[in-house]
């Protein structure tokens, strides 16, 4: 099977670099922020819309105002990247209104998880690679190291392979394949089945997490997949961390769920990277060329590029 092209690479930053810090989602906690936003203003000129703080129910400010924050951060050409405060729900409520042609005109940097899985399949659809990685209020419960270690891959250093990554598609696939990776969330993908933003897979590997969700509604979301063939093409899928995923009453574990949907289907397969709602989120390059090995019972993820370039 031929991989999908990588996509384009943001221009990596320096220090100094302009990332301004946007909430397209939920509400977030004071102090985690203020701490996360510390760590980054260490090393760069971070900036933020005043009216960052709104609430709006569960949404951080109405619909008008998170939309409004994100286009302009787009169209601003003095950013260097975009930053999620944090994750929750609301960003899919904007996509089918934001205009990237300046992404265009000149790609540029987004980073976050959970919910800005929504973002990175726009981005994604743009042709632009982006980063799976801590927002800043994770930043500011996981401390100084995390933010290096996000910082490194922003600054252009390719990440370490993954090493020692469960196989689970013995008998069925054998590694290595290369493809571009792609994802994230996939309660939050499962969401974009039948728009026009769910990306495309086609030749990719997959890297896929989630938080909260029992077994059963993990199931569910993976029928929707297989039904809608969302991973018929796929070079290979790589899980992250599926936490909170307790089984019910009837005992069935969400790694049970897991194997089921995903062994069969004729591709490597591993689990166990370091990535999703975890205290050690690896910042992932998605878009960026990798190769998952699962050759000889054990699984690697080796990266091929990094989420931008040096210039």
């Amino acid at each position: 099977m031929s991989s999908a092209l990588p996509l384009r690479a943001p221009r990596a930053l320096v220090s100094g670099s302009r990332l301004v810090v946007v909430a397209p989602s939920s509400p977030f906690e004071q102090e985690p922020f203020a701490a996360g936003l510390a760590l980054l203003r260490a090393r760069y000129d971070v900036i933020h819309r005043t009216d960052l703080v709104a609430r709006d129910g569960f949404l951080a400010g109405d619909d008008a105002r998170r939309l409004t924050e994100l286009q302009d951060a787009i169209n601003d050409d003095s950013v260097d990247a975009i930053v999620a405060a944090r994750g929750g729900y609301g960003a899919t409520r904007l996509i089918d209104r934001l205009d990237l042609s300046a992404l265009s005109r000149r790609a540029k940097l987004l980073v976050g998880f959970s919910d800005v899985t929504a973002l990175h399949a726009l981005w994604a659809g743009a042709g632009v690679r982006s980063v799976h990685g801590p927002m800043v209020a994770s930043l500011g419960t996981q401390g100084a190291l995390a933010a290096e270690q996000l910082c490194a891959v922003l600054e252009g250093q390719v990440p370490e392979p993954c090493l020692g990554l469960t196989v689970w598609s013995e008998g069925h696939a054998r590694g290595p394949v290369k493809g571009v990776l792609l994802g994230g969330n996939l309660t939050v993908l499962t969401a974009l089945i039948g728009t026009p933003y769910f990306p495309s897979l086609a030749g990719a590997v997959v890297f896929l997490e989630d938080v909260g969700e029992r077994p059963y509604r993990v199931d569910r979301m993976l029928t929707t997949w297989r039904q809608a063939g969302a991973l018929r093409a796929v070079a290979g899928v790589v899980l992250g961390a599926f936490t909170q995923c307790e089984p019910g009453p009837d005992g069935c574990t969400v790694e049970e769920v897991l194997r089921t949907n995903l062994s069969a289907l004729g591709v490597p397969v591993a689990s166990g990277l370091r990535a999703g709602h975890i205290d050690d989120n690896q910042p992932l390059p998605l878009g960026a060329p990798v190769e998952l090995d699962v050759t000889g019972g054990v699984g690697r993820l080796i990266f091929l590029g990094g989420g931008c370039e040096l210039v």
